[in-house]
């Protein structure tokens, strides 16, 4: 298990009956996860996720499809929540979105710390001119995390210019403006190919792809149908003295062990953990899994 259990401002209380219910600072959040497949157990007793104290807000779903928030308590439509990776303050903003997202995906810390340990040893080896690509990037955790640690260039793509927005908010936040971080408001797939004939090449890869989306053209493609030929595209762009390269996945048909396959046999050499990425539920003897996570390093 990848366990990211280090984290301060952000709680997994309690999860269960097909829900989760968190702390995000001062905020208490409860919204759905079809990973929680068993009951609330509170003091060795099974209880409703009703008879647990009210939370901020509320999500629920609707009938025909995606839902809203119900506002319980009252709270700001924004704030900021801090972590520390490995000695260095990463700061985001948070804000329940309509899809019951917050903007952050705090499983992935235990990757934020890992790509972390690796560049600052690259650095203090003497490895100069650590370059990143951050694929299908969201908000920028990762690249707040690869530039925090010390990598000298994070190239951050992402199709949503909203995303990007924010994620130029969340360098700011945390104090992270000097670094030198470039922001591609692009189709993932579309960069990759240009760079590879620009003859671009990156020390480290990460890539997080949705499990469904539209291609540059609108078609609809599905990331069971795509994995293995987008790490094996990307694979082109990686150095001759390379540190890693990140999977992620949460599309419910492909496992852990599947992503390791895949990257296993897309970047031959170098070796390969997989794992689900997973968080500790506090007020209950349970971790939760939120996904996959493949991580090839070239020793």
């Amino acid at each position: 298990m990848f366990i990211s259990d280090n984290w301060k401002d952000y709680e997994l209380l309690y999860c269960g009956a097909g829900e989760k219910y968190e702390r995000w600072g001062d905020v208490t959040l409860r919204r759905p996860d079809p990973q929680a497949v068993w009951p609330v157990i509170r003091n060795g007793k099974e209880i409703p996720m009703d008879e647990l104290e009210k939370p901020s807000a509320l999500y629920n779903r609707s009938n025909t499809g995606g839902g809203a928030w119900t506002k319980l308590k009252n709270f700001p439509s924004t704030w900021k929540i801090s972590y520390d990776s490995l000695g260095k303050k990463l700061t985001f903003i948070i804000e329940p979105t309509a899809f019951k997202h917050t903007g952050l995906f705090p499983e992935q810390a235990s990757n934020w710390d890992f790509c972390g340990n690796l560049i600052e040893n690259a650095k203090k080896a003497g490895k100069k001119d650590i370059k990143v690509l951050n694929l299908f990037a969201y908000t920028g955790a990762q690249t707040l995390a690869c530039a925090a640690h010390g990598a000298d260039e994070v190239v951050h793509v992402d199709a949503s210019k909203g995303m990007i927005a924010r994620a130029k908010e969340n360098i700011k936040e945390s104090g992270l403006e000097d670094r030198y971080v470039r922001f591609i408001a692009e189709d993932c797939k579309k960069f990759v190919e240009r760079e590879i004939r620009r003859g671009r090449r990156y020390d480290g890869i990460i890539m997080d792809p949705p499990s469904y989306g539209r291609g540059p053209s609108g078609e609809l493609w599905k990331l069971e149908d795509s994995f293995y030929d987008l790490v094996k595209l990307c694979s082109e762009l990686i150095s001759d003295d390379p540190l890693f390269f990140i999977a992620s996945s949460y599309a419910t048909g492909i496992t852990a062990q599947a992503s390791g396959q895949i990257l296993k046999l897309a970047i031959p050499g170098g070796r390969v953990e997989a794992d689900e990425l997973m968080l500790p539920v506090s007020k209950m003897d349970a971790y939760l899994p939120c996904g996959q996570t493949a991580r090839w390093t070239a020793k």
